[in-house]
């Protein structure tokens, strides 16, 4: 991609300084190794549950918790680069969404934390990777899941990472638009819809991602191969290919987000020509 450092909007919350290394209760648990955060990742993610919770004795994480190893100066200077990186990539997701819904939309807030934080939503762990809290109007990212998203899940590119974020900044959209709220009250009244509904609005999130992808790619951002890494990225995070990690197994009774394949067709149709009215995944009759 080519892209520059963006003007400060006032949007960014960059608070890796004040959250410190994860804290177990319990008694002074063990830290967990890098295998065990892992599976707990997958499993947090596949599962939409806080597996975290299930280690230390019972105790849970304390958000701000001291006791974290500061990062090297190498280190440090790769996450400064990244946040810069988030930042346009920001900037430019919600100029797109802007320019396509007027005055129906308004700017989300990026939080930028490292190992843990406490949100609207609830505490949440850098295991529990990206995400949109509706009640904040916030996405909240620990950039240390990139270097996860290139080495464990095989999506290396700043495409693919661009996407990650794009596809947060879709959550606000369907939050601003009421969709969200629509898919959570059609869950109530139907709770044996709920994987389903739920899979829906994450692949509608996906294609509006793509939206944003098509205005880079007309922008002269976009270069050779960076639609190939978001597709990656797509496939990568499918619920089919976590699991499998997880379990060894693929169960679709539980799949929350859809299949790689799924992933990366939706991104691809709001990749193509832009247009927000195709990613209509509530009212596809195939997936």
């Amino acid at each position: 991609m080519r892209w520059s450092p963006g003007q400060d909007k006032g949007n960014v919350e960059d608070m890796r300084g004040q959250t410190g290394g994860s804290r177990f209760g319990g008694g002074g648990g063990a830290r967990l190794g890098v295998g065990g955060m892992l599976l707990l990742l997958v499993l947090s993610v596949v599962f939409k549950r806080d597996f975290f919770q299930l280690v230390g004795g019972g105790g849970g994480v304390a958000a701000g918790a001291s006791g974290g190893e500061p990062l090297s100066p190498a280190a440090q200077a790769h996450e400064d680069s990244l946040a810069k990186f988030v930042t346009f990539v920001l900037d430019t997701t919600q100029a797109t969404w802007h320019q396509v819904l007027g005055s129906k939309y308004h700017d989300a807030k990026l939080v930028l934390f490292r190992d843990a934080i406490k949100s609207a939503c609830g505490n949440a762990e850098s295991a529990t990777g990206p995400f949109y809290c509706p009640g904040d109007e916030r996405v909240y990212i620990d950039l240390g899941f990139y270097d996860e998203l290139q080495e464990r899940f095989g999506a290396p590119g700043d495409f693919a990472q661009a996407y990650v974020l794009a596809h947060e900044i879709g959550h606000h959209v369907q939050n601003l638009l009421g969709i969200e709220r629509q898919m959570r009250e059609a869950q109530q009244r139907h709770p044996d819809q709920a994987n389903e509904l739920s899979v829906r609005l994450e692949l509608q999130a996906d294609c509006f991602a793509g939206v944003w992808g098509h205005e880079m790619g007309q922008n002269g951002v976009l270069q050779a191969g960076d639609a190939e890494e978001g597709l990656r990225a797509a496939a990568a995070v499918g619920d089919d290919r976590l699991q499998k990690m997880a379990t060894g197994h693929v169960n679709p009774d539980g799949f929350t987000h859809g299949t790689a394949e799924q992933r990366s067709r939706w991104f691809n149709e709001g990749l193509k020509d832009g247009d927000p009215n195709r990613c209509d995944t509530f009212g596809a009759g195939s997936l």
